[in-house]
């Protein structure tokens, strides 16, 4: 575990992330999941640094945490033949390099949510992104199941539309973007699932940048980015 000047900094960061307006949250089941630790790794990621940030969302986790523990004590004692199961999202955090104890990086800790700095380690301006296409840019990272990665969009490009195979997160971490569900600034989450078909359009002043966490690929309505989608994986 990390201590000392890491956990101050950790606090500090989500004392200044927390002073956002946050509009947008995780379905209650998206976060009823991730309080189990049953949330796939890439969609867990993405929750956690939209908690980091999100002081509603905390306290409904410490809601369904005491209602957890309530039914759990209400439980007859059951033998186990094998040891007890690991939950993925703790598994995650003892395992994983979110969980790791080492430096961290001064530029990463103060402008991301905490969890998502500790998997970074490097501010979003020294990201080495990957073009993705005409004013779009991306860079994947680590997860065990589904698929996670840092989209980059200039101002004002309109992303392909596009539907989904499952779950989709998308956390906004800097400027914005608009679609047929609302508008998403810094914080907020958009958690989508596959009856909703939408054309992402990022601000046209800065742009955006986002964490985006899937399940399974998007479906694209172009034929152009059906064509490349084997080769960038989204």
């Amino acid at each position: 575990m990390q201590g000392g000047t890491g956990d101050a900094t950790d606090k500090q960061t989500t004392t200044k992330l927390t002073m956002t307006k946050i509009t947008h949250h995780p379905d209650a089941s998206t976060l009823m999941s991730f309080a189990a630790g049953s949330l796939a790794d890439a969609l867990a990621i993405v929750v956690a640094a939209h908690v980091d940030q999100c002081r509603h969302c905390r306290e409904e986790l410490e809601v369904m945490d005491v209602l957890g523990d309530v039914m759990m004590q209400a439980l007859q004692p059951t033998h186990l033949d094998a040891g007890a199961p690991v939950m993925a999202l703790r598994r995650q955090e003892a395992d994983g390099p979110v969980g790791r104890s080492r430096h961290l990086n001064a530029s990463a800790s103060r402008e991301l949510p905490p969890s998502l700095a500790r998997l970074l380690d490097i501010p979003l301006d020294n990201i080495p992104w990957r073009r993705l296409g005409l004013g779009v840019w991306h860079h994947r990272l680590p997860s065990r199941t589904g698929d996670v990665r840092l989209l980059k969009v200039a101002p004002g490009r309109q992303m392909p539309e596009h539907g989904h195979g499952g779950s989709e997160l998308t956390l906004m971490l800097r400027g914005s973007y608009t679609d047929e569900t609302g508008v998403y600034r810094a914080g907020d989450i958009a958690d989508l699932d596959d009856t909703i078909d939408h054309t992402p359009i990022a601000d046209a002043v800065t742009g955006c940048i986002c964490l985006i966490a899937s399940e399974k690929p998007a479906r694209f309505k172009g034929l152009i980015p059906r064509i490349v989608q084997p080769l960038t994986g989204m």
